[in-house]
């Protein structure tokens, strides 16, 4: 297994720009891990390929690298949402244990569950035990209005660190894709996450079935009482004439929520949401569902991928170049096979341009 650190600025230096008090960042890449699966041509995994079949180009120049094409076992922190919005979702994510035990992390893999919405608690430490993890998964219940992704992420992604290093660091994502209340920044989540060699997926939970399902926050009193409140003209200011007109428990519909969710989402084409930027710069990919069919669907897809992978790593020959570093695996000679790995990585510049 690689020992070597692999350390890129994903991200860092467009954050660095936004906020000018931020002080330079230096990254100096070490060793790049990419892993690898590669398909044919009715896209089905392709397996036994030999170190020698591999070409990777870091920014158009070939790299020296190491394939390991044997088994190696995994390590996955589930990090599972566990507040208010997702009460209707949850019942399907605790049916799914033996699919994360057997599909995700292998027969020699071990998982630990973690629950977060204000709160951030370990249900499971690492365990092969499929009824532990069960039991784990049934014991979470839905808490609070906050989600604190990102605190949770780091939290994962501590716990995978300390795990030996001849173990794959898989960290799974069951949730919305956007924080609530995380007082970790998502780029040091990310630089934890590839400082620990930690890849990441993640299962999104839909945020239009979250928004209609989710429990009602109880209503606050109106400090304004109702007679006070603007009427049209001639209309007198009883509280029932007031009632029809703001709306009240029984007859009125709130369409803000649902506004401000496609407000939110037609802002995330322009700024990248925290779920998005963890699975692209590590390596990992997302999926969504709706439905516990869709759930394990979408692990068993996740599970077909990680055991499909080569995983190459190298030093770059080339690591004096700052800015972004595009990765390019191709198989020799073999035109029919197409390899898909990570897109590339970032390093920041030096402050002398080097």
């Amino acid at each position: 297994m690689m020992r070597g650190v692999f350390l890129c600025a994903a991200l860092l230096a467009a954050a660095a720009a936004q906020d000018p008090q931020e002080s330079t960042f230096r990254a100096t890449v070490n060793v790049v891990v990419a892993p690898t699966v590669v398909i044919d041509r009715d896209g089905s995994y392709v397996h036994g390929l030999k170190p020698e079949d591999f070409v990777l180009l870091d920014n158009g120049k070939p790299q020296s690298i190491k394939v390991d094409v044997t088994f190696i076992p995994i390590s996955l922190v589930v990090a599972v949402q566990a507040n208010r919005a997702v009460e209707a979702v949850l019942p399907r994510v605790q049916k799914v244990a033996s699919v994360l035990k057997g599909l995700v992390a292998g027969e020699q893999g071990e998982v630990a569950i973690v629950a977060f919405d204000h709160r951030i608690e370990v249900k499971q430490e690492f365990t092969s035990d499929i009824d532990q993890l069960d039991g784990a998964l049934k014991k979470i219940r839905p808490g609070s209005s906050s989600s604190r992704l990102i605190d949770a992420f780091i939290y994962s992604v501590r716990m995978l660190s300390r795990r030996p290093e001849n173990r794959r660091r898989i960290v799974l994502l069951i949730s919305e894709t956007r924080d609530g209340g995380s007082e970790g920044r998502k780029r040091d989540a990310l630089q934890l996450a590839q400082f620990a060699n930690v890849e990441v997926y993640s299962v999104n939970i839909n945020r239009l079935v979250t928004t209609f399902t989710a429990s009602p926050q109880p209503p606050r009193p109106d400090p304004i009482p109702a007679t006070a409140r603007p009427l049209p003209a001639g209309v007198p200011p009883t509280p029932q004439t007031a009632a029809q007109v703001t709306g009240n428990a029984g007859n009125s519909a709130s369409f803000i929520p649902l506004g401000i969710e496609i407000f939110k989402a037609v802002k995330d084409i322009f700024v990248s949401n925290p779920v998005e930027v963890f699975t692209r710069w590590t390596g990992g990919e997302e999926h969504a569902f709706i439905t516990l069919r869709d759930l394990e669907r979408a692990l068993a897809r996740i599970g077909d991928r990680l055991h499909s992978q080569y995983i190459i790593s190298y030093s770059p020959s080339n690591r004096e170049e700052g800015g972004y570093h595009e990765i390019q695996v191709e198989i020799r000679n073999r035109a029919d096979l197409k390899a898909r790995a990570r897109h590339g990585y970032w390093v920041a510049a030096r402050p002398d341009g080097s």
